[in-house]
């Protein structure tokens, strides 16, 4: 049987935008599988893999770098030296979910459970009565003696966190859902103990590995319903992890579209990051050196001196692509009454005046001027002064790249639920918008 993953080394289809959107998301139940996604779409255009400990490759040209959950892609080649800046998107490939701790297994009430650990701000409640398959990747110990990862990608309906019975809290209703994530987010994976079979031994069955190899393990918990255009007019799309899958497709898609293209407008650069709905804070997130550490790289190689490289990233630019929030026609006083937003009107600007999104009025201006040469219509949002804000990558890359940054991102509901909901006319038009950045230059002008 082709495992899910598999499909999305096909090349990308002229038109089908959502339906390819829709098999990006279903082939990366993980963000390990979201960096798996990238890398085969990549090499199937002719990108070559860089070891980050080995000399950096000295000839310009297409390349990418993985390190963890993370990916960073770039083209230096013909019409795109790092003299004249480097062009960035960047995004998260996490989302919310239930990870898998260390040890397992439990025991309860004649069922086998699962013990697990809240990643990131889940809406716990849109994680019951939901069918979950598991994914992630397990270490294992190789001939040579040195650990290897192996992805898990499982597409069977195995764990399920059932919710009690109405007649067993008949105040549910009129007092709300109150979840402890410690006691009541356990999921049931079958009958009996521990005995009748252990999760790693089950995993390294599926897996086919001898269980005794496994040395660690990066596993979680992801809802199986598949993607779908949704509404009597399809006209909005549903799926898990469009926070930010979504963002992570754009641009890839608009990153393979720029590159090749010949136009002078400084180094295209994609980056796909881990951790993002933790904080960022990690090896492989934004917060971390990975970014910094490549550009420069990419600059020494093409012989730039220090000034000059300096003189790079005060020639860049950064788009954070990341989830916005759609205004709820259920919830209407949740929302900035004077910055509605709505769904299938067009990408999303962020701002925030204590910063916590990146935006400023002259990166606003810049893809604001891109926008109106493409007619794409732009929307801006704000939260509620009573209501603490999110944040996004934005602002930890503009603080460590010191580079010009915005933050913007298509309009969704249910935001960090195990399935969310936005317009199926919006994610085309963001990766058009990002194409575009991609092939500007400095003053947000289209190179021809």
């Amino acid at each position: 049987m082709p495992r899910p993953e598999d499909s999305y080394a096909e090349p990308i289809p002229a038109d089908g935008y959502m339906e390819d959107l829709a098999g990006f998301i279903a082939a990366s139940p993980s963000p390990l599988h979201v960096v798996e996604s990238i890398r085969r779409r990549l090499e199937a255009e002719s990108f070559r893999i860089v070891d980050e400990s080995e000399p950096w490759p000295t000839e310009p040209g297409r390349h990418f770098l993985i390190r963890g959950g993370s990916v960073v892609a770039w083209d230096s080649g013909a019409g795109h030296g790092p003299s004249r800046g480097f062009r960035i998107v960047g995004a998260h490939g996490d989302s919310p979910n239930l990870r898998i701790r260390p040890r397992p297994d439990r025991d309860g009430s004649g069922f086998r459970q699962l013990g697990v650990e809240v990643y990131g701000g889940v809406l716990l409640n849109s994680w019951l009565d939901r069918d979950l398959g598991l994914s992630g990747r397990v270490m294992v110990e190789s001939a040579s003696g040195r650990p290897e990862p192996v992805l898990v990608h499982i597409d069977e309906p195995i764990a399920r966190v059932p919710q009690l019975a109405i007649h067993l809290d008949r105040s549910i209703n009129t007092d709300g859902l109150r979840l402890d994530p410690q006691q009541h987010i356990v999921p049931i994976w079958g009958t009996g103990t521990s005995e009748n079979g252990d999760l790693l031994g089950w995993v390294a069955e599926r897996q086919d590995l001898d269980p005794a190899s496994i040395l660690a393990m990066d596993l979680m918990l992801h809802d199986l319903t598949p993607p779908s255009l949704v509404g009597a007019d399809r006209t909005l799309f549903a799926a898990p992890r469009i926070d930010n899958q979504l963002s992570c497709h754009a641009g890839l898609r608009a990153f393979l579209g720029a590159c090749g293209t010949g136009t002078d407008s400084g180094v295209p650069v994609l980056a796909v990051f881990d951790h993002e709905e933790v904080g960022s804070e990690s090896q492989s997130g934004a917060a971390g050196s990975l970014l910094a550490t490549i550009l420069e790289r990419v600059a020494v190689a093409a012989g730039l001196s220090r000034d000059q490289w300096f003189a790079a990233l005060a020639d860049s630019m950064c788009i954070s692509a990341d989830g916005a929030h759609a205004t709820h026609p259920n919830y209407p006083q949740r929302h900035e009454p004077d910055h509605q937003i709505r769904v299938n009107a067009g990408p999303v600007l962020k701002f925030n005046a204590n910063m916590r999104y990146a935006t400023d009025a002259q990166g606003a201006a810049e893809v604001e001027a891109l926008a109106r040469s493409l007619d794409i219509p732009l929307q801006h949002f704000v939260t509620r002064g009573d209501l603490p804000c999110g944040s996004t990558i934005g602002p930890v890359t503009a603080s460590r790249l010191g580079v010009r940054t915005v933050d913007i991102g298509v309009a969704q509901l249910s935001m960090h639920s195990a399935r969310e909901m936005c317009g199926s006319l919006d994610p085309p038009l963001f990766s058009r918008l990002l194409g575009a950045f991609f092939c500007s230059d400095a003053t947000g002008k289209v190179t021809p």
